[in-house]
């Protein structure tokens, strides 16, 4: 890396390359030269010909040996005006102009006149209730007013918001109510009783005793969530469910159905994922019926006798190493479990009815290590499907996948030179994959190609494939590129922390920033219960020291082997 020097320096030092290399000035951020913003903090991010000198007003700035750069800017209100000059020599340069406009934000506006100027409600989305349900409600509108939701729903100004005319208030739906498709009608009365009103912007209706109310699976990727919450990986998971599970649906917010799982507890579900049955399917419970717990070469299983299929949910503990499966809607009617000696994986099983509605198997394991366990239903039986420890721990023994991230119209993240994510995941990926296969390993790939994978198409993949571990490359990205650096691991279970810890240690002798080894991920790859996974976030492609190493192929083999050391750390601790 080189940092400038004064000027007739700079082009003694680059006098020699003047002739090969033509100035320009590439960005990537901003990406217009009239820029308007309500944040004074801005970064100026790009790239130049690699011997390139470049100055920001005058001001000498860092040009990485890939050419990559980039300058942070705080902004006075107003315009600022930022000239970009890049050169190899006086009579070779090229510049760029830029104009921020930064407006400050505007202060919180009072609602002058007798008016309702925004509605929330929450949860948000068109609405099917039932007895019970609450709906909140937060209503901007003149101050020191009455305010009424539907002629009889009194809201309240909040005396403490820094903002006079904040009114909010809840209501429980009671069964007295018979809500047609119909918005709320929200009324504003002043100290004068002159009155106005406006309507919601979403409908509410009762969930009708004649409508149907039991609902089936479908498809192999439907899962329940825990709430209405949403993040750019999406809502929280519970876990996925088998086709043909029976749900009791009890309402509905926008495109989420709620489920009833028990008397203490709910989920959702997409629309999309479920199917209805007729009006009067009985309510989804089962009677546990009769119990198998065997083992054969590679597995060992539970088989549970139910009526109907139930929902579930599964979640690992670790010192000891257990498997915890609940059971909604089941009630225990079992006096023994029949348990053969041929179990490998499977230490001890017992029961417990936890609520009148939930049924709790609870299964310790022999092996420390979590290998991962599937969960469908055999006709009515649930099975407990769980992979026992390999008996040979060497790779030339395991099957790994390996996960190029993004790819084709999904390109991931992007540096400063203008590289994308999709192209130095399948670089990384395959070079991985050459080297796990040196080490005798069979080796599963998402993709050997630029192309684009759907993220569900690699889970259904992977779920029939069934490796033995899985590792997804990817790069992760930032809004500051200049004090953002690193690599981190990610995994969702704790049965499977070891394996991206153990990935996240070898990566940090590469003198990287540590980022962490982070757990609970709620990302796609990361969701499958049935083989340890990690994601690999390497380097921030968005800093410029961080894309000029990944570009480096050397440092790409040098990313694989630290790779490759962590998964043997991990199958080395699994012997012990």
């Amino acid at each position: 890396m080189k940092y400038l020097v004064a000027f007739p320096l700079l082009f003694i030092a680059n006098s020699l390359f003047a002739q090969t290399e033509k100035p320009f000035i590439k960005l990537v951020e901003p990406t217009k030269t009239s820029i308007s913003t309500k944040a004074s903090r801005q970064f100026i991010i790009g790239s130049t010909c690699k011997t390139c000198n470049l100055t920001i007003n005058k001001e000498e700035v860092k040009v990485y040996p890939t050419g990559a750069f980039a300058y942070e800017i705080n902004l006075a209100p107003g315009d600022s005006v930022f000239n970009l000059i890049a050169f190899t020599a006086p009579d070779k340069s090229v510049n760029k102009k830029l104009t921020y406009t930064y407006t400050l934000p505007l202060p919180p506006d009072t609602v002058k006149t007798l008016d309702i100027v925004s509605i929330e409600t929450f949860p948000e989305g068109n609405l099917f209730v039932m007895p019970g349900d609450r709906i909140k409600f937060k209503v901007k509108a003149l101050s020191a007013c009455t305010v009424l939701v539907n002629g009889n729903i009194p809201l309240y100004e909040m005396p403490n918001n820094k903002m006079p005319g904040i009114y909010q208030g809840e209501y429980v739906i009671r069964e007295t109510d018979s809500f047609l498709v119909n918005k709320f009608s929200v009324g504003i009365t002043d100290k004068a009783g002159n009155t106005m009103s406006r309507q919601s912007r979403y409908w509410v209706s009762m969930f009708g005793p004649l409508a149907p109310d039991v609902a089936v699976t479908k498809g192999r990727l439907a899962h329940l969530l825990f709430g209405l919450g949403d993040d750019r990986l999406g809502g929280a998971k519970i876990g996925y469910l088998d086709s043909a599970v029976q749900l009791q649906i009890i309402g509905k917010v926008d495109k989420l159905y709620k489920v009833r799982l028990s008397k203490t507890r709910s989920a959702y579900i997409d629309d999309d994922a479920v199917e209805f049955l007729p009006k009067g399917t009985y309510t989804p419970e089962s009677l546990t019926n009769r119990w198998n717990v065997f083992g054969d070469s590679a597995y060992d299983y539970v088989q549970l006798g139910l009526s109907t299929r139930l929902p579930y949910q599964s979640f690992q503990l670790v010192d000891p190493s257990k498997i915890v499966v609940d059971i909604f809607g089941a009630t225990n009617n079992t006096n023994w479990i029949n348990q053969l000696e041929n179990c490998k994986a499977i230490k001890n099983i017992f029961y417990e009815q936890v609520e009148d509605d939930v049924f709790r198997i609870t299964i310790e394991l022999k092996q420390a290590q979590h290998w991962g366990h599937s969960i469908y239903y055999n006709g009515n039986m649930l099975v407990i499907k769980i992979k026992q420890q390999p008996q040979n721990l060497s790779l030339s023994n395991l099957t790994i996948a390996v996960d190029a991230g993004h790819g084709g119209s999904n390109t991931g993240a992007g540096g400063p030179t203008g590289s994308s994510e999709k192209m130095l995941t399948l670089a990384v990926s395959l070079k991985l994959q050459k080297a796990l296969q040196a080490e005798g390993a069979k080796v599963i790939m998402t993709r050997t190609t630029e192309k684009f994978v759907d993220n569900k198409e690699r889970i259904l993949f992977y779920r029939d494939s069934v490796p033995d571990l899985l590792i997804s490359i990817h790069l992760n990205s930032t809004g500051d590129p200049i004090r953002v650096s690193g690599t981190s691991s990610f995994y969702r279970y704790i049965g499977f922390r070891n394996l991206s810890n153990s990935i996240h240690k070898r990566m940090l002798e590469l003198d990287l920033k540590d980022m962490g080894n982070n757990g609970s991920f709620n990302f796609m790859l990361n969701s499958p219960i049935e083989y340890p996974n990690a994601l690999v976030e390497t380097l921030f492609l968005s800093n410029p020291e961080d894309e000029m190493k990944i570009l480096d192929e050397g440092f790409q083999q040098q990313i694989t082997e630290k790779i490759v050391l962590g998964i043997k750390d991990f199958l080395n601790s699994c012997r012990q």
